[in-house]
């Protein structure tokens, strides 16, 4: 999935004759705190809130902005894995996209990159979640996939995470079936360290029985 799938053109840019007031308006009608800025119609980087609420309300946008303040886009043909790394380390609320001539093209809103996030990773799929541990050296994602495809379910999303100043890693598996318990006995089988599981089912079924006990002791 591409920049260019999330790509929102709804949210207005700002211009060097645009006001202070002007542009806290903008914000607050669209929950964003931060608003690409365009001088000459070329995009000169993203002006804040807290920059707009100590201004005069009557100051032009273009007297704020300097000449050296950071570019910060991505271009329509980028995965959106490099607006995450974008977003993470610039803590905008939003992130300007221009095209290959350079021409402001939009913005990716955060809302939309989560959402975009979620389908990536089969995040709204019914299923279960198992997180490993393991040594970096011992990672196999192929054998991962045997073991957990030997249990008769398939891996619908994983993702990794690495320790500091460790050659450990986590690997969180999202699968399919709501049935864990046969795979992650077959995990610990092959040595592999089961951190954590999180099964609806089970949770439910835990809660029912939870339940049903309590409402048998009361009714003796």
């Amino acid at each position: 999935m591409t920049i260019a799938n999330l790509l929102s053109q709804e949210i207005p840019a700002l211009d060097q004759r645009s006001t202070v007031a002007e542009g806290i308006l903008i914000m607050g009608d669209y929950h964003v705190r931060h608003l690409p800025v365009l001088i000459n119609e070329e995009f000169r980087g993203l002006i804040d809130e807290d920059t707009l609420l100590d201004s005069d309300p009557s100051a032009s946008i273009g007297s704020l902005m300097l000449p050296s303040a950071p570019r910060i886009f991505v271009q329509p043909q980028d995965h959106i894995y490099d607006a995450v790394r974008v977003f993470a380390q610039h803590q905008i609320s939003l992130l300007p996209v221009m095209d290959d001539e350079e021409l402001f093209a939009g913005v990716v809103t955060l809302e939309n990159l989560i959402a975009a996030m979620a389908e990536l990773g089969s995040f709204n799929d019914p299923g279960s979640i198992i997180v490993l541990e393991m040594g970096r050296h011992d990672y196999s994602l192929a054998e991962i996939a045997r073991i957990v495809e030997s249990e008769g379910a398939i891996i619908l999303s994983s993702s990794l995470r690495s320790y500091q100043d460790s050659n450990r890693i986590e690997v969180t598996l999202k699968l399919n079936g709501r049935q864990i318990a046969a795979i992650m006995a077959t995990f610990e089988r092959f040595d592999y360290q089961v951190k954590a599981s999180f099964n609806e089912a089970e949770l439910q079924s835990a809660l029912r029985e939870r339940y049903d006990s309590l409402m048998n002791y009361l009714n003796v």
